[in-house]
């Protein structure tokens, strides 16, 4: 949403206001000293101290991680220092003022300047705990940044925004529809680096859409929305209410594969069975690897089963990693397995049979409903899936409808469906997976009969 007077009058007043007493403060927070000198910034202490009150953040980090995005002239990052966290502070510039307070207080918080979409989980590692202060509406790619915050945060993220307050009723999982102005150049408080405006059920959905488990909204002081969101579900009930979910499939939502890509915006798709009902997609706590995210689509099949679609949790590792599900009345599910950023390799592929599905007669597909014909083959990867195998005549790719899991050194069966307009004839079948191509097996298809 785009508009000509895009915030209330004294929100963007309050921002003028701001700069100018910047402008001759010179500091955005203010500090106690060691030696007893207060330097006053535009937010003063007791403000900071009432802003980081708002969020669960315990007292005592002994031990504990902390990640401060934005962290400015540095008030929280060395607030959590002293609370006994090992503490990193990001900005996207090198303030001056954060390297005086470092050096007065003789801290040993790790400061680095990056660009918050050059955060790295693999250099920087996961945080027990991220502060995400007044950063969001400064970003032209809010959720792109959000997701990467999320892939940082090992428990617990805090952020706050500033949020416009007009609300737009509608009927759904949020009271109101969740809306977002934006701001193309300085229309918002004279600040080209203002560029969003989300309302407060937009900022929710942001963090709900960028993996986290659980969102909560804490407070709203004057413009500023403060929200914690949680990498994990509440903890399971101590005396359940139903039997645990059986968890049946579990597969890649788009293409029905088990490999999954930690940098795409994959999501998983899982079918289980459930002593309840009814359960909406609020009752559903899918997890990878005890990362929870929110259930994006919830559907009770004819034959009684559910399926599940969730996004696959930012900051998962890569390897085989475990799914898992539960309902907010049960203990969890059994566990399935799929497979994170593993290379698909093969070393050499061989067709061991060929057999119709139906009338199992050997090195044959006959042209009549199903259809179906399965192979056997020697030397599939572990994660080799319906979307990474490809089976050929010629350079038509036919359908594979179902793989079995593999079992030792033994080949797996996999069936595949006769391609569309097939025609009686004798054909030349392989198997292949990357550039890894097995040799070629004789298939004869017959005629349907009658």
């Amino acid at each position: 949403m785009f508009a000509n007077q895009p915030t209330k009058p004294d929100a963007s007043q309050r921002v003028r206001k701001w700069d100018r007493e910047r402008a001759q403060k010179g500091w955005w927070h203010s500090f106690e000293l060691p030696d007893g000198r207060v330097i006053e910034g535009v937010a003063d202490l007791a403000s900071l101290k009432h802003r980081l009150a708002q969020f669960p953040i315990p007292e005592n980090l002994a031990g504990k991680r902390v990640l401060d995005i934005g962290a400015w002239d540095g008030w929280f990052s060395f607030e959590m220092e002293r609370r006994g966290a090992a503490v990193t502070a990001v900005d996207c510039w090198d303030n001056e003022r954060f390297r005086y307070i470092h050096k007065e207080l003789g801290s040993h918080v790790d400061y680095l300047i990056l660009d918050i979409y050059d955060l790295d989980r693999a250099e920087l590692g996961k945080f027990d705990i991220v502060l995400f202060l007044g950063v969001l509406y400064h970003l032209k790619h809010p959720l792109v940044a959000l997701e990467k915050v999320c892939a940082l945060t090992g428990g617990l993220m805090c952020i706050d925004s500033f949020v416009v307050t007009e609300s737009y009723a509608r009927k759904g999982r949020a009271p109101d529809l969740p809306v977002m102005e934006f701001y193309e150049i300085d229309e918002f408080g004279g600040q080209f680096d203002n560029w969003v405006g989300p309302n407060v059920e937009c900022l929710v959905a942001f963090c709900r859409t960028a993996g986290f488990a659980r969102v909560e909204l804490r407070s709203v002081l004057e413009c500023s929305a403060c929200v914690t969101c949680y990498r994990q579900w509440e903890p399971v009930p101590a005396t359940p209410q139903h039997a645990p979910p059986r968890l049946l499939h579990v597969e890649h939502n788009f293409n029905c594969g088990i490999n999954f890509r930690s940098a795409a915006d994959d999501y998983v798709s899982c079918w289980f069975s459930a002593e309840e009902q009814r359960l909406t997609r609020e009752d559903i706590r899918p997890e990878v690897d005890g990362y929870g995210s929110g259930a994006v689509y919830l559907a009770r099949q004819a034959d009684g089963r559910w399926q599940v679609n969730f996004k696959l949790p930012p900051g998962v590792d890569s390897g085989w990693r475990e799914v898992r599900l539960r309902t907010a009345t049960s203990g969890p599910s059994n566990i399935m397995r799929i497979a994170v950023d593993i290379p698909v390799r093969a070393e050499a592929l061989k067709i061991a049979g060929i057999r119709d599905s139906s009338t199992w007669e050997a090195d044959e597909l006959r042209l009549a409903p199903p259809a179906i014909m399965s192979l056997w083959v020697e030397g599939l990867p572990e994660n080799a899936d319906r979307n990474n195998i490809g089976v050929w005549i010629g350079a038509m790719r036919l359908a594979i409808d179902h793989l079995t899991p593999p079992a030792g050194d033994k080949p797996r069966q996999m069936n595949v469906r006769a391609p569309l307009g097939a025609t009686p004839g004798d054909y030349l079948i392989t198997v292949s997976i990357g550039d890894v191509r097995s040799a070629t097996a004789p298939v004869k298809f017959v005629a349907a009969q009658g």
